[in-house]
């Protein structure tokens, strides 16, 4: 049969992960993105002509990577320098309290006693246990799934194990069940903000997140960034194409089945295949044609945006607080604070994680509301002033002398239709972690990957949902079986069928 041709909408990690192991496997791969550069929501930013990462921080869930890099007959480590932090994060409040977690159990067991007493360190032993239980229960039985749903996890979970995962309590909830202590609700509260969610509305699923992190987390030497320019050479080495500075304009369809794509300028690609590394919401709108439309209707019923943040890129000094990589500071009234968002507003009092990947380099972001594409909405270009002055009141001191800076409106220029918010739908509830789309589309042909569509947003799982797109596209009637993947993925814990190396 003829070559396989397929073309990829979007450079992030999803796009890149597809395009590399469907080049791999012997396909002729086109990939167009917008932007001059890969990446995507992988991005630094220039602030007094240092590069600083602007967007993912830390690199989690490392066998996830080791799988993909596996799946194509390379090994992470002969391209990444990783190093592993001890600290997962640095916590302060505006009191002067501070607590660190680390990534060894017993120390931040430890830590927590000594900031709450014993009490709350039995409760932090308890969560610990609970939070590996979720992440066991949704990991092969969900989020590996190309097509999830609850149904389907109902049939894979005996009713005893989907019990498990707290479907129906609020993430807040069922912390109170854990820990008393305010601030330490409020410190593992913080983890459906990873989700882009409120942690007051948010399913107790989230505390799959704790679980993810304990598991390691990871700097890459150069930055995270570095993690697209390996993925983008890889598949270039493979026979890859890659057009920076081309949007694409529609996606067409021939005969019921998509067909390719055509670009701003007017040209057209022709593809047997089409992955869509874009946020659903855009096609939802019409941004890539009626066919698209037509292929993701109903898939954003009911959903509601995500959060968006105020972010900086910032180039200076500090002083006072010794920083970690990652550190948290708290708004006073964690309840106030996601009122505000909830609102359309900028917190009065926000909770601010500072990232410090370098000597005189920060990055800092507070949520807001994913307002970008609404009149006078996008934030307040006044805010790093109450910022700064926050962080004082917590002991830090940050001194710019250079700052770039990135809100709502910017976000929904860089990714439209989405009002800035950068993590797809909201949990706002128990049904909406099963409301993603999956890797398919009702147009034949035409599949979905990024963090808006399943197993979700983050980038591990925004890599696992480019590798389910690839898994489709080499599953699909036509395509040639001999490398296709032979089984359905596996667990994330161990080796798992769909990242197995394709023969």
């Amino acid at each position: 049969m003829a070559e396989q041709k397929i073309v990829v909408i979007g450079a992030g990690i999803a796009g890149l992960v597809a395009a590399l192991q469907l080049a791999h496997a012997g396909r002729d791969v086109t990939i167009c993105e917008a932007a001059a550069a890969p990446g995507g929501k992988l991005r630094q930013m220039l602030a007094g002509g240092m590069a600083i990462d602007a967007g993912p921080t830390v690199f989690t869930l490392k066998p996830i990577f080791d799988d993909i890099f596996s799946t194509v007959g390379e090994i992470l480590e002969d391209h990444l320098t990783l190093t592993p932090l001890a600290c997962l994060a640095r916590h302060g409040w505006e009191d002067g309290t501070k607590l660190d977690l680390s990534t060894d159990a017993a120390r931040s067991e430890a830590a927590i006693g000594e900031f709450a007493g014993p009490e709350a360190a039995r409760g932090y032993r308890a969560f610990a246990q609970r939070s590996a239980e979720v992440f066991e229960t949704l990991d092969a039985s969900f989020m590996q799934r190309p097509q999830p749903g609850l149904l389907g996890l109902m049939r894979r979970a005996d009713l005893g194990g989907l019990m498990k995962i707290s479907p129906f309590t609020s993430l807040w909830e069922e912390l109170g069940k854990y820990f008393s202590d305010p601030k330490l609700r409020q410190l593992f509260g913080r983890y459906a903000t990873y989700c882009g969610a409120s942690p007051f509305t948010a399913p107790a699923t989230l505390l799959l997140i704790a679980h993810a992190e304990q598991r390691g987390v990871w700097t890459i030497e150069g930055g995270m960034h570095r993690l697209a320019t390996v993925l983008t050479a890889l598949a270039q080495a493979r026979g890859a194409q890659f057009h920076y500075g081309r949007k694409v304009a529609e996606i067409t369809s021939q005969n019921g089945k998509a067909s390719g794509v055509i670009l701003a300028d007017g040209e057209a690609i022709a593809a047997d295949a089409v992955i869509a590394n874009a946020d659903v919401a855009a096609l939802d709108a019409g941004l890539f044609g009626v066919a698209a439309k037509a292929a993701v209707a109903g898939m954003m019923s009911g959903a509601k945006r995500s959060l968006s943040a105020m972010t900086w890129a910032i180039q200076g000094a500090s002083t006072g607080f010794e920083l970690a990589h990652h550190n948290v500071f708290f708004s006073k009234d964690y309840k106030a604070e996601f009122a505000d968002i909830a609102a359309g507003r900028l917190p009065a009092d926000p909770t601010i994680y500072v990232c410090a990947p370098q000597p005189g380099a920060y990055f800092c972001l507070i949520n807001a509301p994913a307002n970008g594409d609404a009149p006078g909405g996008g934030g307040d270009e006044e805010c790093l002033s109450l910022v700064l002055n926050k962080l004082q009141n917590c002991g830090l001191t940050i001194t710019p002398q250079s700052t770039a800076r990135t809100g709502a409106k910017e976000f929904n220029q860089l990714f439209p239709a989405t009002g800035g918010a950068l993590y797809g739908r909201a949990l706002t509830g128990w049904r909406d972690s099963f409301q993603r789309p999956g890797s398919k589309t009702k147009l034949p042909g035409l599949y979905l990957a990024g963090g808006s569509v399943h197993p979700g947003p983050g980038l591990p799982m925004a890599a696992m949902s480019g590798s389910l797109a690839a898994m489709e596209v080499l599953r699909a009637p036509g395509s040639d079986k001999k490398s296709a993947p032979a089984a359905m993925p596996g667990g994330i814990s161990t080796p798992s069928a769909m990242t197995a190396p394709m023969r």
